[in-house]
């Protein structure tokens, strides 16, 4: 449950039972974050999204797995700046306060992740928030060796996971988000094998696969996948209807309407309702979100706005979008993941998951983006999109023994469901989703 908490000229209205930080208290995070020294937050272990106030200075840190967002409302006494995790949350507070004239959704802000947004509230106009990076790998610093790659890559995915086990997710069930795709793959052998390494019960364990109307591709994907490991008595298929599948409800529950994110997150959504429908005392969700963004896995020939060139050449471009600096930045939204995690994020937590997501951890990402891809693939599409399959396969059975299966790429809203399923449940004009989006608020 949101906790209310005034902060001289802010009100946080985040709830930080959603940090997950290794090795420092939230309050020792936050006093890191209020002093401004960017280098002391890169320091903070995990994911969270912080609001921290140094008289007239409001500061925000937020790492991929935890949106953040801001409002700044106008009283006799001066600004107010609203922080939450959600926007009908910062609606919500206003309304109460007597301040929803003021509001408008694109009024609302998004802090993006990796960055400290700093914000001076003095008056009226208030200035623009300035923006501090905190995280910044570096690109390319890794020799084109792709054994050594995958082992350092992998190992370093699996050990968020071991601390994740150790320090979060102590006792209870876990349940993987899994399609028997690379990334849900890889995510579920690392967690059993951490269990079996850390000498606790591999039965906490369930592989959940969503299947609408009987499932299109992945079910059996993800029985295959299993099988080949011995591991078949671990999947558990979520069978739901079509018409468990809403992209309005969605568009609500995200905030956002970007189709490609919608039509994921709405099947994230079903699959969440069916688990918690079958185990109303389930907590914990582990997925494979941001293993695509990661290792640049996105089809280059469908966004017209890209090249490969681009992709390659600009540090996390699919985990932050074009910059804050660039005339593409949103006001309203960040980019890339930072803004489209609510895909996985809104769903797991409108339905009372702690929810996991170990490829968008700052220090896996910071291998991820060492890796010198334009020498591995000499500017070749083909070589890139097959790249991830080749370094997560080889690190796994690095790390595991487990010789993982690797079966091509494809979206989730995808194959969950048949394309005649598809097509019948969502609209195929983009600006359909945007129109029902604007009339949220009306």
């Amino acid at each position: 449950m949101n906790q209310l908490k005034h902060l001289e000229r802010a009100v946080d209205l985040t709830d930080p039972s959603k940090n997950i930080i290794y090795n420092m208290s939230i309050e020792k995070a936050r006093n890191l974050l209020a002093v401004g020294n960017i280098k002391d937050v890169r320091t903070i272990d995990g994911q969270f999204a912080l609001v921290a106030v140094n008289e007239k200075t409001v500061r925000l840190a937020r790492s991929i797995g935890r949106p953040l967002r801001y409002f700044i409302a106008k009283r006799g006494d001066g600004p107010i700046l609203v922080v939450a995790g959600r926007i009908d949350d910062i609606f919500n507070f206003l309304k109460k306060q007597g301040l929803e004239e003021q509001f408008h959704p694109s009024y609302t802000r998004m802090a993006p992740a990796h960055y400290v947004t700093e914000i001076s509230l003095v008056g009226c106009p208030d200035p623009n928030p300035t923006y501090h990076r905190y995280f910044k790998p570096n690109m390319n610093s890794l020799k084109p060796e792709i054994g050594r790659i995958s082992r350092l890559y992998i190992q370093t995915l699996y050990n968020e996971i071991v601390k994740w086990l150790r320090n979060r997710a102590t006792d209870g069930p876990i349940g993987v988000c899994f399609s028997g795709g690379i990334d849900s793959g890889s995510i579920f052998l690392l967690t059993y094998h951490a269990l079996l390494q850390l000498g606790l019960s591999p039965a906490r364990l369930k592989a959940f696969t969503l299947a609408v109307d009987g499932g299109g591709e992945d079910l059996e994907q993800a029985y295959r996948f299993l099988d080949s490991l011995n591991l078949a008595l671990f999947l558990e298929p979520i069978e739901v209807s079509q018409h468990d599948i809403d992209w309005q409800e969605t568009i609500r529950v995200t905030e956002d309407y970007k189709p490609l994110d919608i039509q994921a997150a709405a099947m994230n959504l079903a699959l969440c309702r069916g688990i918690r429908q079958l185990y109303p005392e389930w907590r914990f969700l582990i997925d494979g979100d941001g293993g695509d963004e990661n290792l640049k896995d996105y089809p280059i020939e469908e966004n017209p706005e890209l090249t490969i060139r681009s992709v390659l050449n600009n540090m996390m471009l699919y985990q932050e979008g074009w910059g804050v600096d660039s005339i593409k930045h949103s006001l309203t939204y960040s980019g890339g993941l930072s803004r489209s995690y609510t895909r996985t994020y809104a769903p797991t937590s409108m339905l009372g998951f702690d929810g996991f997501s170990p490829y968008t951890l700052p220090a896996v990402i910071e291998v991820a983006e060492a890796i010198p891809f334009v020498a591995l693939t000499k500017w070749n599409h083909e070589k890139l999109y097959k790249l991830k399959g080749e370094i997560v396969s080889s690190g796994v059975k690095s790390v595991t023994g487990m010789d993982m299966p690797i079966y091509p790429k494809r979206r989730f809203q995808l194959g969950a469901v048949t394309r005649e399923v598809f097509d019948s449940q969502f609209p195929v004009n983009p600006n359909e989703y945007r129109k029902y989006y604007n009339t949220i608020y009306e």
